[in-house]
């Protein structure tokens, strides 16, 4: 291909912009077309546009890629790159260059001597692709022999080691061997994962490591992630590291941060990383959780009062029935606050300062078998409320032989005259017909054991928070009618109440080395 003269190019220029402006040719073809890149295409028609032919002479910037070699050596270079390296890029084309031959070109330069001389259209480019998948072909299938390919890469260290794997290995090591043999005959990158069918990031990987330790770290067997979170010495190290307190290494923290966990391992002879350590305690199912605050009880007698009151719960028969009592209120009858789905932009309000429109207290039992829940309301928290409570049950589970009140050590449920009035009863029943009524009170301040406050709990967010009742009327039908519907779903679908006052929670600790929980500094 001759040498295009200055004016030549000007010509070739101004006949191709002529063709984006009037027909539509796109920037990218000709950008390819003019062996620039779109910015400068997108200049040049800007320089066009405005002055015409003559502003691409003025406002032509950079100097032209073949001032200073002559034609004879440019010519000379392309042929040289046709016959020794056509599937190769500028870049390595213009370091080989310098390498062998002593030719100190850019590859800029490299680059618009091939385009001028046909080496970077679509059509040659995927004959190079073709090109370059039948060498790598031949050298699997042997038909390039190995004198050719040691002539071919004759300053490869360890080519032999490279053929060996690459003939005799399986398939890990024959891609390994075929990433380095590819690359270093001047395959472009992209063809040699295409054919081998690998990953971009898995050559450079390859690459990366023959070039930093050669066939020897090519080849080394690799200790996955996968492999250490499975080794049992490495998951005991981990667990006996996190039941130990920071202050034993000299940390000064009171909980372990990963970084900490793994310097500490490296320096125990555990060489793992964040993601190992992460993976090892997420299988054993370790999560980052804040402390929980429990509610506790006082009451030394506390054990034994529970022990009892399970005792029951353990030999209950079905003549019998067992009570959780307990009053809800008072409350004032007011617009309440709470937690609702809102849409965006809008903010519920509540008034700090209201008017009150009544005040409603409630005294309820919670049988614990059926889970139904008998209520009234009430004027005040008494002695004579508890009764009324206990005449009620007595007149709705006469069915039964026993009944077993359950409530917390307040005053009025513990009175003289409650007692005294539950003796009455008893002793009325000998002689006539009637359940017989006992008292299980519940430790002092273990109010969290009375079941029935998860009712009340619950029939507090569901028609209490963001309630805003007219009258006390209203309140107490929304309240008849949530207890209502809970009592039908419960005859519905039988359920008892109260699982955890029903067995015991505790569980037996096992001690390990990796569970070392008596070791006094981790508080």
């Amino acid at each position: 291909m001759a040498m295009l003269t200055v004016s030549d190019r000007e010509l070739s220029r101004i006949d191709i912009l002529q063709r984006i402006v009037d027909r539509g040719l796109t920037c990218t073809a000709a950008a390819s077309l003019l062996g620039l890149s779109q910015r400068q295409v997108h200049r040049l028609i800007s320089a066009y546009r405005a002055q015409g032919a003559s502003g691409l002479v003025s406002k032509r910037r950079g100097k032209p890629s073949n001032r200073g070699y002559p034609a004879t050596f440019r010519n000379n270079v392309i042929e040289f790159v046709r016959e020794h390296y056509p599937n190769c890029g500028a870049t390595f084309v213009a370091k080989k260059l310098a390498e062998h031959h002593g030719v100190r070109v850019s590859h800029e330069t490299v680059r618009r001597w091939m385009i001028d001389g046909g080496l970077s259209s679509g059509d040659t480019r995927d004959q190079a692709k073709r090109t370059a998948f039948e060498w790598m072909r031949s050298v699997l299938q042997k038909r390039i022999g190995e004198e050719e390919l040691h002539r071919d890469s004759g300053d490869l260290p360890d080519l032999a080691r490279l053929l060996h794997c690459l003939y005799g290995g399986r398939l890990l090591n024959r891609n390994r061997s075929m990433v380095i043999l590819a690359k270093h005959h001047g395959l472009a990158p992209g063809v040699i994962c295409n054919f081998l069918g690998i990953s971009q990031r898995t050559f450079q990987t390859y690459w990366r490591a023959f070039e930093h330790g050669g066939t020897t770290e090519l080849f080394s067997r690799r200790i996955t992630p996968a492999r250490k979170v499975g080794n049992n010495e490495v998951k005991e190290a981990v667990f006996s590291l996190l039941h130990e307190p920071p202050s034993n290494y000299g940390v000064n923290r009171t909980s372990w941060r990963m970084a900490d966990l793994c310097r500490i391992l490296r320096q125990k002879g555990q060489s793992v990383s964040a993601e190992v350590v992460r993976k090892i305690t997420k299988a054993a199912g370790y999560r980052w959780r804040k402390a929980r605050v429990v509610l506790t009880s006082n009451d030394p007698a506390y054990s034994e009062r529970l022990d009892h009151i399970r005792a029951i719960l353990s030999s209950l028969r079905p003549d019998e029935a067992f009570f959780s009592i307990d009053e809800y209120g008072p409350f004032a009858v007011k617009a309440k606050p709470g937690l609702t789905l809102t849409a965006p932009g809008e903010q519920r309000t509540v008034p700090q300062w209201q008017k009150s429109r009544g005040c409603l207290l409630m005294t309820a039992a919670l049988e614990l078998s059926g889970n139904q829940v008998t209520h009234f309301y009430s004027a005040r928290k008494n002695t004579a409320e508890m009764i009324r409570i206990m005449e009620v049950l007595v007149d709705q589970y006469r069915d039964r032989k026993k009944l077993y009140l359950s409530w917390d050590r307040a005053s009025w449920h513990i009175s003289k005259r409650l007692l005294k009035r539950i003796e009455e009863h008893n002793a009325a029943v000998q002689s006539g017909q009637g359940p017989i009524v006992e008292t299980a009170p519940l430790p002092t301040g273990a109010q969290f054991l009375n079941v029935i406050e998860s009712v009340f709990s619950g029939m507090a967010r569901a028609i209490i928070h963001n309630s805003d009742y007219k009258s006390v009327d209203d309140a107490k039908v929304a309240i008849d009618r949530y207890l209502e519907e809970r009592n039908a779903h419960f005859r519905q679908h039988p359920r008892r109440a109260g699982n955890k006052i029903w067995r015991m929670e505790r569980e037996p600790a096992a001690f390990s080395e990796a569970n070392n929980c008596k070791d006094p500094r981790y508080r």
